[in-house]
């Protein structure tokens, strides 16, 4: 994953036809959070100036391939199948895709990959969330 608030998001169009490998969480909901602003956005100037409603159904037809493809590495980072993205054609099937992409991805490498959360540097020193107590710790 890249650094950075748009790092999450541009590496979604790096990436947009790959749809092996893993992506956390915050991956996933970045893109989801930077991408529901921007269609918010694009839809607002629509509004404004129909002339600009092509540049909204651009966008949103040109990030359906790198949704899904995030989407099926949200999943995998799970456990599961990308197809079960296809869970959102049954009734309820929404309710239950997100769920699954809210749950936390399983530790360590998996048969999708390595664990997106290894790649990520965590700085040293103490715990600040830690809820054992100083004198306790080795």
């Amino acid at each position: 994953m890249t650094s950075g608030v748009l790092g999450p998001y541009l590496s979604a169009f790096r990436r947009y036809v790959d749809f092996r490998g893993r992506a956390g969480r915050s991956e996933y909901w970045m893109f989801v959070l930077i991408h529901l602003l921007v269609l918010a956005g694009l839809l607002g100037l629509a509004v404004w100036q129909e002339a600009l409603s092509a540049l909204f159904s651009l966008y949103y037809l040109g990030t359906i391939v790198p949704g899904v493809a995030l989407a099926a590495r949200r999943l995998h980072d799970t456990g599961q199948s990308g197809w079960l993205q296809l869970i959102v054609f049954i009734p309820f099937g929404g309710i239950a895709l997100l769920v699954l992409l809210l749950l936390p991805g399983e530790r360590g490498p998996n048969r999708h990959g390595p664990d997106p959360r290894d790649a990520v540097e965590r700085p040293s020193g103490p715990d600040p969330w830690s809820t054992e107590p100083d004198w306790a710790k080795p």
